[in-house]
């Protein structure tokens, strides 16, 4: 896929994962290392600061944390836009988020280390569920819900493959980017059969209905507290007949410790609020409603990381 190979091309070292996806354990980090997807906007973090703040003692940063109010500095983004969790992020990828992930997960060379960064960790994570959906059999003809669809990284391999996509996103301007994207990239000339286009919808996860055999949802739970995780793995679940893929940034003390030095950098725009998910507490969930894991993977850079996982009926 030209995705793909236009990463590689950026960097030469860009790893290539077996075809089935295991259990795996954890690496073993030293700081500074990974920081969950769009945890604070870390994209706008000058990597120096990173370094410098990683030399220093966990005592150290421990006192410097203890000064930072994430909670009130996102409370106060929540009454600008007059709503809740959800209503900041609708506003931050409509507008300044928009602008920066757009960017990130382009081809544009107008990144820095670390959007580079997390722009190769994300085609991991959207390289890996491929190889996750197509090594039992081809997807030709099955119908699959890309539930935060982005800008189309996963929904146009997915047309590719043969699929019969619906991707959906709360962020009308990634819709909108996502179909642009995919009418240029799925065209044909020569004859050839072009790929179905993906059906694509403005919607928040919530409002998602129907029936597919598969539901994909990648790096999207970081938006939702463990609470209300539950039931949206419960509701994607009842979407799904026969698969359902999630990806989310794992909730450990280390990995917690990182978030809170994103959180130390909120940069120049206003970044959205971040959950990390325990794997056993997404077990459990899929478990109440009747599912099981099937698959796992662990996917990490330097300034990335994910769980994934691949979820079937008990």
């Amino acid at each position: 896929m030209a995705y793909f190979s236009s990463l590689s091309s950026i960097n030469p070292t860009f790893p290539h994962f077996p075809a089935k996806i295991t259990t795996t354990k954890p690496k073993t980090f030293k700081p500074p290392s990974a920081i969950p997807p769009t945890a604070t906007d870390i994209s706008s973090i000058n990597p120096a600061s990173l370094a410098a703040i990683g030399g220093g003692s966990v005592a150290a940063l421990a006192a410097v944390l203890s000064f930072t109010d994430p909670e009130r500095r996102r409370k106060l983004q929540a009454e600008e836009v007059g709503g809740g969790d959800k209503d900041v992020v609708r506003e931050y990828f409509n507008n300044t988020g928009y602008q920066r992930w757009r960017k990130i997960y382009g081809e544009t060379d107008d990144v820095n280390r670390v959007q580079l960064d997390i722009r190769i960790g994300h085609a991991q994570t959207v390289e890996n569920t491929i190889k996750m959906l197509t090594e039992e059999a081809p997807l030709k003809g099955v119908t699959v819900c890309d539930a935060g669809c982005g800008t189309g990284s996963l929904s146009i391999p997915l047309a590719k493959e043969g699929a019969i996509v619906y991707s959906s996103d709360i962020s009308a301007a990634m819709v909108a980017e996502a179909e642009r994207k995919a009418r240029e990239e799925l065209s044909v000339s020569n004859g050839d059969i072009a790929p179905v286009l993906p059906k694509f919808e403005v919607k928040d996860l919530e409002s998602l209905d129907g029936k597919y055999d598969t539901v994909v949802c990648l790096d999207v739970l970081i938006h939702y507290p463990q609470n209300k995780a539950d039931g949206m793995i419960a509701h994607l679940a009842s979407l799904a007949e026969n698969r359902l893929v999630l990806s989310f940034a794992p909730n450990t003390l280390y990995f917690s410790l990182l978030k809170r030095i994103g959180e130390l950098f909120p940069g120049p725009s206003k970044a959205t609020r971040a959950y990390l998910h325990a794997e056993a507490d997404v077990e459990q969930a899929l478990k109440k409603v009747g599912w099981k894991i099937r698959k796992r993977g662990f996917i990490t850079t330097q300034f990335y990381f994910a769980k994934l996982i691949e979820a079937v009926p008990a």
